[in-house]
């Protein structure tokens, strides 16, 4: 998927009007952590692999709908609830990332 497509992916997942430069900080801030997760190791990649691309897609829209609430820990008001699991991506969207690992 091209970078635009993932533009184009991510307007489709999300609520609200965006700069296009907004949205691809957010999918760049989502792909370096997706790259972490799965090349803990090694600095030299600096592409998404193509079976996490709906990862980053995913975890780009889950940052945006969290602007202006960044690090809720609870939340109540007229019977709606929020917490997150953490200030960071949650563990369970990085959770089928497959750490790479190699032998030294």
């Amino acid at each position: 998927m091209t970078d635009l497509e993932k533009l184009a992916a991510l307007k489709l997942l999300i609520k609200g009007s965006y700069s296009d430069e907004i949205l691809s900080a957010y999918l760049k801030m989502a792909g370096q952590k997706v790259i972490n997760r799965a090349y803990p190791y090694d600095d030299t990649v600096t592409s998404v692999p193509v079976r996490y691309e709906h990862n980053q897609l995913q975890i780009a829209a889950y940052m945006i709908h969290k602007l202006g609430a960044e690090g809720q820990t609870a939340h109540t008001e007229n019977g709606i609830s929020r917490r997150y699991e953490n200030a960071d991506v949650p563990a369970s969207m990085l959770s089928d990332i497959v750490p790479h690992v190699g032998v030294l």
